[in-house]
């Protein structure tokens, strides 16, 4: 029988022709130096220049990857490879291939996902563009680390390694330059071990501009980020605009606010009254998206998720028409109000005082009741056959 493989080093490639035979003979070196059975994969996304056959004179398997996107091409190599573990890597010759032994011990260890990290390694001299250096990696990944409470320190090295048996635990989803972010989003959330190598980031060898389109790419890695984190979307901002609005209203329901130079007053009142309701309905949001993310299986329970389950239909409807009652029930003291005067002319900055409240209330209440049904949707059981 043949030796079952340890390791396979997957490149995605796209017209890499320049570099891609150094990329595949220091891959091959590196496993015959360190005495693994392993081999190199070069994932192919419809080169035209003839990396196809650079590489497989060079000793690689060529999985051809119809699909076109960087996480395509890698994830038709990774799901192509042989080996226990998989180490994925540019064929830009930025890496060096023949230096994988901190990956490998690694991996070896347990680790699910070893990130490189090219901050703690070093740079080189135009390895990588200013705008990339100090404003784009570090602001993506700090976002990374404060969103998901990643260990990681450089979210978007393309050097990286994997057992294969973690990779099928992420469930990975997308096609584009974010598939970077979301390895490290998945495995994080999902309690993988997530470790890190310092490595060097060498200045690539093509003469050709890089693929990477820095504004495009970047702002398709926040995005993703974003979705992911339902609470920074949506959660954090809304429970801040609610907060506000109620604190404000609050106060100018007891009457005017004099503020330096300037009165707040009614119109303010009912400003702060839109913004209870556009809060209330963007935290609405982020509980949806929650709820969908783990019956999906893209996001782990967590306790809103299990709170809005458990709170349930009946109590939510009930819940619900108790406010609207109560809004109504403002509202009608404020018709009789105004009956007493024979439905005559009334001083606004009175009457609004409690009108604006009333209105808000209801809102809040009739949102409550039609939320509590969809939310019922998402915690219904599928029933297995």
């Amino acid at each position: 029988m043949a030796t079952p493989l340890e390791l396979t080093i997957v490149m995605p490639c796209l017209d890499e022709a320049e570099t891609l035979a150094t990329c595949v003979r220091k891959a091959r070196a590196f496993l015959e130096r360190a005495g693994i059975a392993g081999e190199v994969v070069v994932a192919d996304n419809g080169s035209r220049d003839g990396s196809q056959a650079i590489a497989r004179a060079e000793g690689a398997r060529v999985v051809d990857v119809v699909e076109k996107g960087y996480g395509s091409a890698l994830r038709g190599g990774i799901e192509a490879a042989q080996g226990r573990f998989v180490i994925m890597g540019d064929a830009d010759d930025s890496y060096d291939f023949a230096s994988l032994d901190g990956f490998v011990a690694r991996l070896r260890a347990g680790d699910d996902l070893v990130m490189g990290n090219r901050f703690k390694g070093g740079i080189r001299p135009g390895a990588m563009p200013p705008l990339h250096r100090y404003l784009g990696n570090p602001v993506l990944t700090a976002i990374g680390r404060l969103f998901f409470r990643s260990p990681a320190g450089d979210f978007h090295c393309g050097l990286r390694g994997f057992s294969r048996d973690a990779f099928a635990r992420m469930q990975l989803q997308t096609t584009g330059m974010e598939f970077a972010s979301e390895m490290v989003v998945a495995a994080t959330l999902k309690g993988m071990r997530v470790s890190e190598v310092p490595i060097v980031l060498h200045k690539d060898g093509r003469s050709r501009p890089p693929h990477l389109r820095s504004w495009r790419d970047g702002w398709r890695h926040l995005r993703f980020m974003l979705l992911y984190s339902p609470d920074w979307l949506f959660l954090y901002p809304g429970l801040a605009l609610f907060l506000a609005g109620l604190a404000l209203g609050v106060r100018l329901a007891a009457g005017p606010w004099p503020v330096g130079g300037a009165v707040l007053d009614i119109h303010t009142l009912l400003v702060s009254g839109f913004f209870v309701i556009l809060g209330y309905e963007i935290v609405l949001f982020s509980i949806f998206t929650k709820l969908f993310a783990v019956r999906e299986g893209f996001l782990p329970d967590d306790r809103l998720a299990r709170a809005a389950g458990a709170v349930g239909l009946e109590r939510g409807v009930l819940l619900g028409l108790a406010a609207t009652l109560a809004g109504g029930a403002l509202l009608v003291d404020a018709v009789l109000g105004w009956q007493s005067v024979r439905f005559g002319g009334l001083d606004p900055r009175v009457t609004m005082r409690q009108v604006i409240p009333a209105i808000v209330v209801m809102v809040l209440g009739l949102q409550t009741v039609f939320s509590s049904f969809l939310f019922s949707l998402f915690t219904l059981r599928k029933r297995v056959a």
